[in-house]
C-alpha cells in the first residue's frame, strides 16, 4: 500500500498503526495507545524528534495532553538560550525528563552560571547536548567546583568542550569520586599543569581509573625511571593505568617469546608506551613478517618499535611490495634500510619511492594503492 502527504488517514491513527509495529506489545508495559500516540505526535511536531526517536522515547516517557504548560515552557526556555531545533531534539532524546524540569528554579541558575563563565553563543547548547547529566547535578556542590578545576588546567571553554566530547563524565557523576583525586595525585607527583591539560584533552578516560590504580601506575613509572617531566610520561601513565600487574607481565613474556629481552621491551616502552597495548596476535604476525619475509634484523625492529604499531594492510604491506619491486629492478640498493622507508610520511614515501620511479615501473602507483595514498 502506498502512502503520501495527501493521505486522508488522520496523523494520530497513522502513528498508532506505526506503534503497533515498533513498540512492545505487552499490555503490562506498553502505555495506552491514545496517550502514547499523543506523546509521539508532540515529540515529532513540537520538539523536532525523528519519528523513530519519538517512538523510542515514548516507551519510557509520557506527555499529558491536558497539561502542556510545563513542556512548552521548557522548550521556550531552551530557545531563549539560543538552542536550535536540532539541539532541543537531541537534548530531549538524551534526557526526556527535561520537559518536566523547573526552568526558573533549576535550569536557569545553571545556564546563567555557564554563560557568566563564557559559554555564550552555541557553546552552551553544545555542552547540554554532550551530557545532560551535567544539568541534573547540584550547581554549588558539583557543577561549580568541577568547572573551576577543569578551567584551571584547560584554560578556555573550547578546550573544556573538547575534553568533554571525549569523556562527558568529567563533569558528571564520577568527577568527585575519581577525577579529582587523580588530578590531585598528579599535581602532588610534580606533573605540570600543561601535561595534565594534555592528558585531559587526549586521554581523559585515563582519569576515570580508581585512585588505587593511578597510585600503582605512578609508583611503577618511578621504578622504571620515567619522571613526570619526561615527554612520554603521560602516555606511559595511561598505558600502565589500564593494565594490572598480571597483564603487564603477560605482555612482557609475549615479547620475550618472539625474541626480545625484558630490557629491550622496557626500552621500547619508554619510547613508545602504546606498543604494550598491541595485541599478541599483531605482534607475533608483524615480527614473523619482518624477520622471515623481509629479512630484517631483530635489532632493527627493536630499535624502531613504531614498525610494530603501523597498519599492516594500509602501510607495511603496500610499501614493502613497492620496495621489493624497486630492489628487483636495482632502482634502490639491496642493503637499503627498509625501516627508514616504512617510517616516512605518506607524502614523502610517494615522492621518494613511487612518483620518482613511476615512469620506469609501469603500474607502480596502482601497486601502492592509488593516487589517494599521496594525500597522507
Amino acid at each position: 500500500m502506498s502512502t503520501n502527504i495527501n493521505s486522508n488517514i488522520p496523523l494520530r491513527n497513522l502513528l498508532s498503526l506505526i506503534q503497533r509495529r515498533f513498540l512492545k506489545t505487552s499490555s503490562t508495559t506498553r502505555p495506552p495507545i491514545a496517550s502514547s500516540s499523543f506523546t509521539v505526535q508532540y515529540l515529532v511536531n513540537s520538539c523536532g524528534l525523528p519519528l523513530q526517536s519519538a517512538l523510542s522515547v515514548s516507551k519510557k516517557f509520557q506527555i499529558d495532553e491536558n497539561n502542556l504548560q510545563k513542556p512548552q515552557s521548557v522548550i521556550q526556555f531552551l530557545k531563549s538560550y539560543d538552542f536550535q531545533d536540532a539541539h532541543v531534539a537531541k537534548l530531549i532524546e538524551k534526557w526526556p525528563a527535561v520537559l518536566r524540569s523547573r526552568t526558573e528554579g533549576n535550569l536557569k541558575p545553571k545556564f546563567d552560571f555557564f554563560i557568566k563563565n563564557g559559554f555564550v553563543g552555541q557553546l552552551l547548547p553544545q555542552l547540554a547536548v554532550l551530557d545532560p547529566r551535567i544539568f541534573r547535578a547540584s550547581l554549588h556542590a558539583h557543577i561549580k567546583p568541577c568547572y573551576e578545576l577543569l578551567k584551571r588546567f584547560l584554560e578556555n571553554n573550547e578546550n573544556i568542550l573538547a575534553a568533554l566530547s571525549r569523556a562527558p563524565f568529567l563533569m558528571s557523576f564520577s568527577f568527585n569520586a575519581t577525577v579529582r583525586p587523580n588530578l590531585d595525585l598528579l599535581k602532588k607527583e610534580g606533573v605540570t599543569a600543561d601535561r595534565v591539560a594534555k592528558l585531559l584533552l587526549s586521554q581523559p578516560r585515563s582519569l576515570q581509573h580508581s585512585n588505587d590504580r593511578m597510585v600503582y601506575a605512578v609508583t611503577y613509572l618511578k621504578q622504571l625511571g620515567i619522571e613526570p617531566d619526561k615527554t612520554m610520561y603521560i602516555h606511559a601513565l595511561t598505558v600502565i593505568a589500564r593494565m594490572n600487574e598480571s597483564a603487564w607481565r603477560k605482555k612482557i613474556d609475549m615479547f620475550k617469546s618472539v625474541g626480545w629481552t625484558e630490557e629491550e621491551v622496557l626500552w621500547a616502552f619508554k619510547r613508545l608506551p602504546c606498543l604494550l597495548l598491541s595485541s599478541e596476535e599483531k605482534i607475533r604476525s608483524m615480527m614473523d613478517f619482518f624477520l622471515n619475509k623481509m629479512k630484517l634484523e631483530r635489532q632493527t625492529i627493536v630499535a624502531n618499535p613504531a614498525l610494530l604499531k603501523y597498519s599492516f594492510g594500509k602501510r607495511i604491506l603496500p610499501r614493502c611490495n613497492v620496495l621489493e619491486v624497486l630492489k628487483s629492478k636495482k632502482l634502490i640498493k639491496g642493503d637499503t634500510n627498509i625501516a627508514t622507508f616504512l617510517k616516512l610520511s605518506e607524502k614523502d614515501f610517494m615522492v621518494r619511492c613511487v612518483a620518482k620511479y613511476e615512469n620506469k615501473v609501469p603500474g607502480l602507483l596502482e601497486m601502492y594503492g592509488g593516487i589517494d595514498k599521496g594525500k597522507g
